[in-house]
């Protein structure tokens, strides 16, 4: 029963606070903390997450205008700016890293059975990057080109329930196909990945650990076909073939045989060709894996936009990845709640909803099954390619 509780209160009950308290304690994040604690920032900067603030000082004025209710928020310390910026500058991000985790670890379980449309028993993952362009001026540690700074977000993102399980931030230098190197191969799983991620000596490590893998050839890459398998043109496919790579180091990098199916889009009149290690799936669910991949590009699109993270309320590394972490934690506890209150909408149209009523004093499920807004997130061709390659 929400008996005329806030909706913001409501959705922070989600939250596993015994495990966010063992966090704080692991990074003694509330060490000489007298009065704004660790989960009072936790609940400011979520508010500024769900409601789009832009600044400090937009956030301390929202809250300060319901001052009456911050109590009920849970919202236990006084809200100021400059006590924000601070707790931001000096509290350990891993506080809320750690945290991230943990909410993974609640939420994936939670989508297990999700139903991909791919036929497919197997985890499939989506591997990508995203850069997040700062002022060289402003943000002099993460410098990146003579003329600006940037951080850039690496994302393995679980494709059942869109449930980012592996995130790393880094200098905008590095480049993509080095988080290939953090990751831990899950036996049996597909990692869908751009071409941007192809190194025969990094994909070969995936098939050594008995992992699958599904990536977009680059087209210089030198192979030599040994035989071909019918197809049904009409779905667009235009060959299934097993080859070996012929290029000069690849062939020792990937010494073993791979299979190339080449897929011709109707719709935007554009042919793709793609490497994988699995020979048994059918060859249009390889094209269906690899379109799949827009999930990733949507989850950076709205993480963005709608977490606001490209507006950034401190200029420190720290502060920084606090945000960042605290984004990340904030829309996996909306799929939480999705799951648990069984909401039929989609994680986007939550976050809308989410942004406009999280003052209200209805129950949250209430809240949330209304009617779907116009605009839910799923985006056309022409939004995809923002983020496309």
């Amino acid at each position: 029963m929400h008996e005329g509780r806030l909706v913001f209160t409501q959705l922070m009950d989600f939250l596993p606070r015994r495990r966010f308290h063992t966090c704080v304690r692991r990074y003694r994040g509330n060490r000489r903390v007298q009065s704004f604690t660790c989960l009072d920032q936790f609940f400011c900067m979520a508010f500024a997450q769900l409601t789009s603030r832009r600044s400090l000082r937009d956030v301390e004025l929202c809250l300060r205008a319901h001052r009456s209710k911050l109590y009920h928020m849970g919202i236990r310390g006084g809200v100021a700016r400059n006590t924000l910026a601070n707790a931001n500058k000096v509290r350990d991000w891993r506080i809320y890293a750690d945290l991230a985790q943990v909410l993974i670890g609640i939420a994936r379980p939670l989508y297990a059975d999700q139903d991909l449309g791919l036929d497919l028993d197997n985890t499939v993952y989506a591997l990508d990057a995203s850069t997040i362009d700062l002022c060289l001026s402003v943000f002099p540690w993460a410098s990146f080109r003579s003329t600006k700074s940037g951080v850039k977000l690496h994302t393995l993102l679980d494709l059942r329930g869109n449930i980012p399980t592996f995130l790393h931030i880094s200098n905008a230098r590095l480049h993509d196909v080095n988080a290939l190197d953090l990751l831990a191969p899950e036996p049996g799983a597909f990692y869908v990945m751009d071409r941007g991620y192809v190194d025969f000596r990094r994909l070969f490590a995936l098939e050594v650990e008995k992992s699958f893998f599904v990536i977009r050839a680059k087209s210089n890459t030198r192979l030599q076909r040994r035989y071909s398998r019918p197809v049904d043109k009409t779905t667009g496919l235009l060959c299934d073939q097993t080859i070996q790579l012929t290029g000069r180091g690849t062939s020792v990098k990937y010494p073993h045989p791979l299979r190339r199916v080449k897929f011709r889009d109707a719709e935007t009149d554009r042919t793709f060709n793609f490497l994988t290690n699995n020979f048994k799936v059918p060859a249009i669910a390889v094209a269906d894996l690899y379109r799949s991949r827009w999930q990733v590009e949507l989850f950076f699109r709205w993480i963005k936009q709608h977490l606001r993270i490209k507006v950034f309320l401190g200029t420190t590394e720290n502060a920084v990845k606090t945000q960042i972490w605290i984004a990340v934690s904030v829309y996996v506890l909306v799929a939480i709640a999705k799951k648990r209150l069984q909401v039929t909408h989609t994680l986007y149209a939550m976050l809308q909803v989410l942004s406009l009523t999280l003052f209200e004093r209805e129950a949250l499920r209430d809240v949330l099954l209304g009617p779907t807004p116009e605009h839910d997130g799923a985006g056309g061709p022409e939004q995809l390619l923002l983020f496309g390659t």
